[in-house]
C-alpha cells in the first residue's frame, strides 16, 4: 500500500508555471505507475500525465499536452507535474494517483488547488 500527498498547488496568473509534487510514502514507489488528474468544478476526473515505473515512458492527455511535464524520482519517492503555460480552463483540483503493474490506479492522494486567473 501506499499514501500520496500532493503540494505546489495555488493561485497564478494565467500564462504562469506550478510545479506540483506528490511524496508517496512506502519502501516500493518504483514499482508504480503515477499519474496525474484534475478534476474542475461541476466536471468529471481527467486524465493529465502519466509515468512508468522507471520514467522512460510519459503519457499525456490532450489538453495538456505540451504544456505540462511529469517526472519522478524513485530515490525521493516523488513524482512531479511541471505545468507551464497556464489557461484559466486549467483551474481544478489535481491529484496524484498510483497503480500497479497491469492494474488500475487504486491510491490517492487529497488533491491540491490550482487556480488560474487572467
Amino acid at each position: 500500500q501506499v499514501q500520496l500527498v500532493e503540494s505546489g498547488g495555488g493561485l497564478v496568473q494565467a500564462g504562469g508555471s506550478l510545479r506540483l509534487s506528490c511524496a508517496a510514502s512506502g519502501r516500493t514507489f518504483s514499482k508504480y505507475r503515477m499519474g496525474w488528474f484534475r478534476q474542475a468544478p461541476g466536471k468529471g476526473r481527467e486524465f493529465a500525465a502519466a509515468i512508468n515505473w522507471n520514467g522512460g515512458s510519459t503519457y499525456y492527455g490532450d489538453s495538456v499536452k505540451g504544456r505540462f511535464t511529469i517526472s519522478r524520482d524513485n530515490a525521493k519517492n516523488t513524482v512531479y507535474l511541471q505545468v507551464n503555460g497556464l489557461k484559466t480552463e486549467d483551474t481544478a483540483v489535481y491529484y496524484c494517483a498510483a497503480a500497479e503493474v497491469s492494474k488500475s490506479y487504486a491510491y490517492w492522494g487529497q488533491g491540491t488547488q490550482v487556480t488560474v486567473f487572467s
